[in-house]
């Protein structure tokens, strides 16, 4: 509970925590209201936005999470950084136990976080789509259920993945740059080589998470389910911040 106390005051008291999380409503908020905005004022021509919970939410899932795993790996290079990693591992020499905490408190304050805003996307796109670009946005079905608890579970191990990647890392510009290359530019243009990346695309890290989370058709050749998405996903984090749990332990801080 010490642990527990000390790194639910280092979130609080300094403000990154707070800026991204500011910029991940405005993200998300923002968002739902454009695309819904737009949806509304091309409804019935050609090229109009087809208006569902995958758009409504497309703030958080596509920007909003990626602010989350910055904020995230933050926690860590931020102490390496100013070396106040050395006076928490002094209080608390069970290292793993330090790092085990700061990834499940920011993982559960980003879930919560997300799940409030997915909410709330839903609800600000569908007025503003108005009752004809609005229709289609609704909550009838398994996969539109599964985009509004599956965004706080993917963000959840997001975070987690994040911060074993400061661990490892140690340097913000590097993780970060780590964190934001990944997902957008290198499984993006792994996937983008035709028959290639429709192959190759099951086997990457945030496609898996995507699928999962994500109603959209996608033309890669899975070879298993959103839920088989998921095991995937987690058994990658899992390995990644099992790698910093060890790593943590042997490298001087």
């Amino acid at each position: 509970m010490g642990v527990l106390a000390a790194e639910r005051i280092k979130l609080t008291s300094t403000r990154s925590p707070w800026w991204c999380s500011a910029i991940v409503v405005v993200l998300a908020l923002g968002m739902a209201a454009l695309l819904a905005w737009v949806a509304r004022a091309s409804y019935g021509k050609e090229g109009s936005i087809n208006l569902t919970v995958s758009t409504a939410v497309a703030g958080i899932s596509g920007f909003g999470v990626m602010v989350l795993m910055i904020m995230a790996t933050l926690t860590v290079t931020s102490e390496y950084r100013f070396g106040i990693i050395r006076t928490t591992f002094q209080a608390t020499p069970h290292r793993a136990k330090v790092i085990l905490t700061k990834a499940g408190l920011v993982g559960v304050y980003g879930a919560l976080l997300t799940i409030v805003l997915v909410f709330l996307s839903y609800l600000v796109a569908k007025a503003l789509g108005g009752a004809d670009a609005g229709a289609t946005l609704t909550l009838s079905t398994g996969d539109d259920w599964r985009e509004v608890y599956g965004i706080p579970i993917y963000t959840f191990l997001c975070v987690v993945l994040a911060v074993g990647i400061g661990v490892l890392v140690r340097q913000s510009a590097a993780a970060i740059s780590l964190i934001v290359l990944w997902p957008l530019l290198i499984e993006g243009l792994l996937g983008a080589f035709g028959n290639f990346g429709r192959n190759v695309t099951p086997f990457l890290p945030f496609a898996n998470a995507s699928h999962f989370y994500s109603a959209s058709p996608t033309t890669a050749n899975w070879h298993w389910g959103p839920g088989g998405s998921l095991l995937y996903f987690t058994a990658f984090v899992a390995i990644v911040f099992g790698a910093a749990l060890v790593m943590v332990n042997q490298r001087d801080a």
